[in-house]
């Protein structure tokens, strides 16, 4: 089975549930973001352009499920999940850390950029409450993304697990 059609029901999953029963969940005084886990372990497993390809198709459908902003979670994820890939491709290979680190540094980066984007477009809504849920929401990623990274190995299996590369060859 190609890796597009493991990775595409894994992300329509994911968001479905993040939209439907995780959103505005709070746990220890911060929020689970399945979704952004779900894009960071794809991209760890797959690489830097499949996780872009997905973060940008799981933002879009975020947005069509909650009639949000078009493009405001697609240009999030696909942000998040070209980094966490390129990360998983580069740095981050072999590392049993990379999965812990790279969760609580999306999460982050994603809220500061949502918080940053929201500001941009004028949105009343943004105020210093968006800072406070920050770190306990990175430091519940960091936390979460061990068994989602192992569900989603399961699911992509060893046969699409990107190789890593050799390193930069100067010609």
């Amino acid at each position: 089975m190609s890796r597009t059609l493991r990775i595409a029901p894994l992300v329509f999953l994911a968001a479905v549930v993040q939209v439907s029963a995780v959103a505005g969940t709070e746990l220890v005084g911060g929020e689970p973001d399945l979704l952004l886990l779900t894009i960071v372990a794809v991209a760890l497993a797959s690489g830097s352009v499949s996780g872009a390809v997905s973060g940008f198709c799981a933002g879009l459908l975020v947005d069509v499920m909650t009639l949000g902003t078009l493009g405001f979670m697609s240009l999030l994820l696909t942000l998040a999940g070209y980094w966490a890939g390129r990360y998983g491709e580069t740095t981050g290979r072999g590392r049993a850390y990379a999965p812990s680190v790279t969760a609580f540094a999306m999460t982050v980066v994603v809220g500061l950029a949502a918080t940053a984007l929201h500001y941009l477009l004028g949105d009343a809504a943004v105020s210093s409450a968006a800072f406070v849920p920050l770190l306990p929401s990175a430091a519940l990623a960091a936390l979460l993304i061990i068994p989602v990274q192992r569900a989603c190995r399961a699911v992509l299996d060893r046969a699409t697990v990107a190789t890593p590369s050799r390193g930069v060859e100067l010609v």
